[in-house]
């Protein structure tokens, strides 16, 4: 019978509204930090946009290293790729693990989920398409647009020979991938992962799309305070833009090589609603066995978890069905435990989402402090939970749990611990 491998994270980057690195992303966290912004400056072109959005929480000030991507490749690539690289240069730097002294490389291996892929490079290259009298394209274009490029470019920049692929689940993209990443490990048929997710689709083509669907929220109010999950007053997500990245590997390797033990990964889990294409079933049947999945695995009582960084949209519906799923799963603890959502400050990442708040849950667990849900101003008296309002909160967290909630009714849940050795 095959013993599975523990699995720890040992390193992690990321870039967002928040910040461009590590620690400036985290400490605005627990600043609450709003990074949603009017969207005036950022499309600017030939073609009017006047769709009632426009607001959404994207990345500022940013050009990637030239050692990282040269400034030959640099507009090649879409902008995802440009965070997914970014973020993974600094997490392999933050996990200190030299790819072929500590870990063969072809026992590296790179796994990101990407939701929805190069949308602004598409977008901006099929304009001047239709322009051109004898209409041709960059042969870099299909290369620069499509998802598994992002892990594709980490390998041939990191040197990583193992495992190397994408995995597309709308919004739980990155959540399976850092499942999938696991299992490689647990198995043994890597040593280590970088897994994560990017995501970068802030185009009028995408957004007109998101409001046709009536899911981007049209408040009237700064544009920060827009992004308010179970509040009486949310009215849909606020898109954003970024990218996360952990570095996963075995305990084995981990303590052969004396790395610095983040966080442990005890459990995932997945599932399907199987009830509509974008609405979350009411009573959160999926949810609720993507949590009971991931405790069965972590092999831990639900009275062990303190601390869940939840899906929280912003949207009528997924926050109420998330919180009965919840309440579901964990009984009268539910109410014990302290809940965010981080989307409240970021916006909603899409596919990298998980990603993003899976280094959430891994900062709550190293620093014990919770990050908050601000714009908790009003609560839905349906949303009755300690989800941590407004302030962030000092508290001893060892077992923290992320939820992410995908169109087409896709669900993922992984459970990570604290480490304090083997």
């Amino acid at each position: 019978m095959l013993t599975k491998k523990r699995v720890v994270i040992t390193g992690l980057s990321g870039i967002c509204g928040l910040g461009h690195n590590k620690n400036d992303i985290w400490n605005n966290a627990l600043a609450g930090k709003s990074c949603v912004k009017k969207l005036n400056d950022r499309f600017v072109d030939d073609i009017e946009f006047d769709y009632p959005i426009n607001i959404a929480s994207y990345v500022q000030d940013f050009k990637i290293d030239d050692e990282i991507l040269s400034p030959k490749e640099q507009d090649r690539f879409d902008t995802f790729i440009h965070y997914a690289l970014h973020s993974a240069h600094h997490a392999l730097i933050d996990s200190k693990l030299k790819v072929g002294h500590d870990v063969e490389a072809h026992k590296i291996g790179c796994i990101l989920g990407v939701g929805m892929g190069g949308f602004p490079l598409t977008e901006s290259s099929y304009r001047k398409f239709l322009k051109q009298k004898r209409p041709r394209t960059s042969p870099f274009f299909i290369p620069s647009i499509i998802p598994n490029m992002a892990s594709g470019l980490i390998s041939i920049k990191l040197g990583l020979q193992g495992s190397n692929f994408s995995i597309s689940s709308a919004c739980a993209s990155s959540g399976h991938a850092i499942e999938m990443g696991v299992r490689q490990i647990q198995t043994g048929i890597q040593d280590a992962v970088l897994v994560g997710g990017s995501e970068a689709v802030l185009t009028k083509l995408t957004i007109a799309g998101f409001n046709s669907m009536k899911a981007l929220s049209k408040r009237e109010v700064a544009s920060e305070k827009a992004s308010c999950p179970f509040s009486a007053d949310r009215d849909g997500f606020v898109i954003g833009e970024g990218a996360a990245i952990l570095v996963i590997e075995s305990l084995e390797s981990a303590i052969k090589r004396k790395a610095n033990i983040l966080a442990e990964i005890l459990g995932c889990g997945s599932s399907a609603d199987a009830h509509h294409i974008t609405s979350p079933h009411p009573e959160g049947l999926g949810a609720i066995k993507s949590m009971e999945q991931a405790l069965l695995e972590a092999n831990i009582k639900f009275s062990e978890v303190d601390y869940i960084n939840a899906h929280g949209t912003s949207t009528p519906l997924g926050d109420i069905s998330e919180t009965n799923a919840i309440k579901n799963v964990f009984k009268d603890h539910a109410y014990n435990l302290n809940i965010s959502s981080t989307k409240s400050m970021t916006g909603h990442l899409l596919g990298s989402a998980a990603a993003l708040e899976s280094f959430f849950c891994v900062q709550t667990l190293v620093d014990q402090e919770i990050a908050p849900t601000i714009n908790l101003e009003n609560p839905d008296p349906e949303c009755d939970l300690n989800y941590t309002a407004n302030s962030s909160v000092k508290k001893e967290i060892n077992i923290a749990l992320n939820n992410s909630f995908g169109f087409g009714g896709t669900n993922s849940s992984l459970i990570f611990k604290r480490f304090q050795g083997e």
